[in-house]
């Protein structure tokens, strides 16, 4: 596999969460940089018995969902 996915939110907290769109690996950080170092470290334990399937890259995709005022 040469790339994973991750789908990531923000919380109301202001911390992030993160799925992979095609492996069940969920994973959270209070800030983007906790965040980026918790994904890593989490796909690196998903695949500790497999490190053919390691892939190369990961990708972080950042949904931003805002609600706006009309009147």
């Amino acid at each position: 596999m040469s790339e994973l996915i991750f789908e990531v939110i923000q919380e109301a907290d202001g911390g992030f969460c993160a799925e992979c769109l095609t492996e069940a690996i969920v994973t959270e950080g209070d800030t983007w940089e906790q965040l980026r170092r918790n994904v890593q470290e989490v796909v690196r334990a998903f695949y500790f018995d497999q490190p053919a399937k390691l892939p190369q890259s990961i990708r972080l995709h950042l949904v931003r969902d805002e609600v706006l005022s009309c009147a």
